[in-house]
């Protein structure tokens, strides 16, 4: 059978951990697959990634150019390019944002089934400095950063009261920890909360911080609105989960409200209400690490492979039970 150009069996839409992952078992499974890269993964700003078995220490950008060397491997192809829109009918189809002269500027692609992989991006509070300073001494995950910041003085941000819960977590990794309250008012810390606090040995401070203070390009403290400065070397703070999955919505998928943002419904898998179409990573829900990601889309890929294969044999069985086609 002749291949179409723009057809596949499968598109991924974000290369990321899951996203690749996804598409290196459906490329070794033999499928024609199409990753779609923006090329905005969410862990860009930091050094390292930590937590991944085999791959601890190792850059996101080493890590990602060694994802795509892998999965061209296996024949599946990448573009960089981003998916500003999908439509569901007799399968799917993804218009591409670029694209070429010829094609008006985009380019349409189609597949049987869809992987939306986009991840998240982070919101960081609008105080000065923590954004210039994010991922280096400006950190949100004790799991990814904890260890190679341990025993240093650390600040930690609050711009809800779910802040405490940061605040006693990262007490594992220094016992000298200040929570600095900035927006949440001292009356929205619960009883249970305060004796926590205080028996991590956390300090509470009230007053909303107007930046931070950086000093031969090193973090050094806190600012508060008053003017009093808090030494401090390392600042934790929980940034607002922000999912892309903008397509998972134009495609109709089931969508669930949570604390942390508006997530596709899926099952065991990684499938959405939606037949065919699937969400791994953080287009899936908030607390996937990078292992976690690619585990998602390993599990979305192999499910995929399934569904295709059993698809096509249920079709063939029905068209020989049908018998040949009487000419009259």
């Amino acid at each position: 059978m002749t291949e179409k150009a723009d057809e596949y069996e499968v598109i991924v839409v974000g290369g990321g951990a899951a996203g690749l992952s996804a598409a290196l078992v459906l490329g070794r499974a033999r499928r024609r697959t199409l990753v779609v890269d923006a090329g905005e993964p969410r862990n860009a700003p930091a050094a390292h990634m930590q937590g991944y078995l085999s791959r601890d220490g190792m850059s996101p950008a080493e890590f990602l150019a060694a994802g795509r060397e892998e999965i061209a491997r296996y024949g599946v192809e990448l573009v960089r390019d981003r998916a500003v829109d999908a439509t569901v009918g007799e399968g799917f189809a993804v218009r591409l944002a670029g694209g070429t002269p010829s094609s008006g500027g985009s380019r349409t692609v189609h597949a049987r089934q869809l992987v939306v992989a986009t991840g998240l991006k982070d919101e960081l509070p609008p105080v000065a400095g923590l954004a210039e300073r994010f991922g280096r001494d400006v950190l949100h995950c004790p799991y990814c950063h904890g260890w190679e910041v341990r025993d240093q003085a650390f600040g930690v941000l609050a711009t809800t009261p779910m802040g405490v819960h940061q605040a006693l977590m990262v007490s594992q990794w220094s016992k000298d920890v200040t929570f600095f309250l900035h927006t949440v008012a001292e009356a929205e810390l619960t009883d249970e909360d305060r004796r926590r606090l205080a028996a991590a040995g956390v300090r509470v401070v009230p007053g909303e911080v107007a930046g931070l203070v950086v000093e031969d390009d090193r973090l050094t403290g806190v600012r508060l609105e008053d003017g009093r400065v808090h030494d401090r070397e390392v600042v934790f703070v929980a940034p607002r989960a922000v999912p892309r999955t903008d397509l998972l919505f134009r495609l109709g998928a089931e969508m669930s409200e949570t604390p942390f943002g508006t997530y596709p419904v899926v099952d065991g898998r990684g499938l959405t209400t939606v037949p065919g179409l699937w969400a791994a990573g953080n287009a899936s829900g908030f607390a996937e690490q990078v292992v976690n990601a690619a585990s998602r889309g390993y599990r979305a890929g192999a499910a995929i492979n399934g569904e295709l294969l059993m698809g096509d044999l249920d079709a063939a069985v029905a068209a020989a039970a049908a018998g040949p086609a009487v000419r009259v």
